[in-house]
């Protein structure tokens, strides 16, 4: 008789673990599309844990730098500014925590110690019972841009 409450209870296990796997493949699917996305987009995109460290980082941001992606990875965020723009950074910050998202311009902080002139896009991440559990840092690169506009001008200049 034991082993018949045994085979019940075994037969509703993997019935129950079937509903489980088949919900879950879905919801895999779709963080595996969105990753893809991320990972092939041209602006840089990191995800910031709520202690401030850089939880992951797609390679367009690391190209921007001039870094190895995975070498970002547990850093403090600020570290990929320039130190004269991490003040403006740090109000972006908290204008970030009270409105849900801040723009900015500033000088990312290149490996070799040159600088990229990026647009940036802080927006705020909280779980379901509102609490603040990190923020995408979204930038876009400038630098050729800016290098183009400096080089139009120049010869603007002397063409007068």
């Amino acid at each position: 008789m034991l082993w018949l409450y045994l085979l019940g209870i075994v037969t509703f296990l993997i019935i129950v673990l079937r509903r489980v796997l088949r919900k879950q493949k879905p919801l895999h699917d779709e963080l595996y599309s969105k990753k893809v996305a991320i990972e092939y987009v041209y602006t840089g995109v990191a995800w910031v844990g709520e202690d401030s460290k850089l939880g992951s980082v797609n390679p367009a941001l690391a190209r921007a730098l001039q870094i190895d992606q995975n070498s970002l990875i547990g850093r403090d965020w600020y570290e990929i500014f320039a130190v004269g723009d991490r003040n403006q950074v740090r109000e972006a910050y908290k204008q970030m925590l009270l409105m849900g998202k801040a723009s900015l311009e500033v000088r990312g902080l290149r490996a070799d110690g040159s600088f990229a002139l990026f647009d940036v896009l802080l927006v705020a991440v909280h779980d379901h019972k509102t609490r603040l559990v990190g923020h995408h840092c979204l930038t876009k690169d400038r630098t050729r841009e800016h290098e183009l506009e400096q080089r139009v001008e120049e010869l603007s200049g002397s063409a007068v």
